[in-house]
């Protein structure tokens, strides 16, 4: 239950911040579906990065004294945050490939 709770907490967030950086940039031409789907994996390896879970080694979250994630609030605020950048990051890049690919 551990693992999942920061999980679902993760792909939410990123799903969101998917969905702001796609309308946001209204140039990313795929449909809401997809932004929403590369949201929620950007957020899940975002906030992995983010609470120290990730491939890196918790490079970030190490940094910020936080050692694999949990449920405490610092730690979901540092989830939902990283998820959110994490979502929008991958969708935006996703979308810029995907309009490269169309030309």
């Amino acid at each position: 239950m551990e693992i999942i709770v920061p999980l679902i907490i993760q792909a939410i967030s990123g799903a969101v911040g998917g969905g702001v950086v796609g309308n946001l940039i209204k140039s990313i031409g795929v449909p809401m579906i997809t932004k929403l789907l590369l949201g929620g994996a950007g957020g899940i390896i975002g906030g992995g990065l983010a609470s120290g879970a990730g491939p890196l080694g918790g490079l970030l979250g190490a940094a910020a004294g936080d050692p694999a994630g949990g449920l405490d609030m610092g730690s979901i605020i540092g989830q939902v945050a990283g998820g959110a950048v994490g979502g929008g990051a991958l969708t935006g890049i996703g979308g810029l490939l995907a309009n490269m690919m169309k030309k």
